[in-house]
């Protein structure tokens, strides 16, 4: 796959009705400044198609984007941002929530964390609640280019034990080089094009401060 074609179609305060909507979803999830907004420019070949901040928490709405004029990839708000209050945690945690239980079109979910650090509780807060739910996901470590490549294999390490994961099961990604972007896109154009598998309604737990 390609992307050819990549559009901002709306943000929402809460998971709804959106035009086009029917579509096949890949949901891009991971804590603030962890990079998702940098992913999806750099996939699209677009610089200022996600609005990127060196603010973490700026994400607060849940983003829809019509690429290929096929399938809508949705940016979540970003989790585990200290500096935002309980309340705010709170709605954050329930728009996510409302998102992954009412969202039929969903396919995939790209779960991103930082190749540099080990997954923080709410990385795998999310990552026990997608395996509960049955909601298929691969694990994006990102900003790849911060380290040697001989060096990614043990950063993964404590990624992959903490999510359950095996190294080959991650993408190592970087928006600076395009590392991983290739594999990225043929992960999106595998999970589009299969027929989606049943899904389990659970409670999502709100994100720990």
């Amino acid at each position: 796959m390609e992307i050819k074609t990549a559009d901002f179609i709306t943000s929402m305060a809460q998971y709804g009705n959106f035009a086009g909507k029917g579509l096949p979803q890949v949901a891009v999830a991971g804590k603030s400044n962890v990079g998702k907004s940098s992913l999806i420019n750099k996939l699209c070949r677009r610089n200022k198609l996600a609005r990127t901040s060196a603010t973490p928490g700026k994400t607060r709405l849940i983003n829809v984007f019509l690429l290929n004029q096929y399938f809508h990839l949705i940016d979540l708000p970003g989790y585990g941002f200290a500096k935002v209050d309980k309340k705010e945690k709170a709605r954050w945690g329930q728009m996510m929530q409302d998102y992954f239980e009412q969202a039929e079109e969903l396919r995939h979910v790209l779960c991103l964390v930082d190749i540099r650090h080990e997954p923080t509780e709410d990385d795998k807060q999310m990552n026990m609640f997608l395996r509960q739910m049955g909601i298929p996901f691969t694990v994006i470590a990102t900003k790849a280019d911060k380290i040697s490549r001989g060096a990614r294999q043990k950063q993964l390490a404590p990624i992959c034990r903490a999510l359950l994961v095996q190294p080959w099961e991650v993408i190592c990604f970087s928006s600076e080089d395009g590392t991983g972007r290739d594999q990225l896109l043929e992960l999106l154009e595998r999970v589009t094009t299969e027929e989606p598998e049943g899904q389990e309604t659970h409670t999502m737990e709100q994100p720990t401060e």
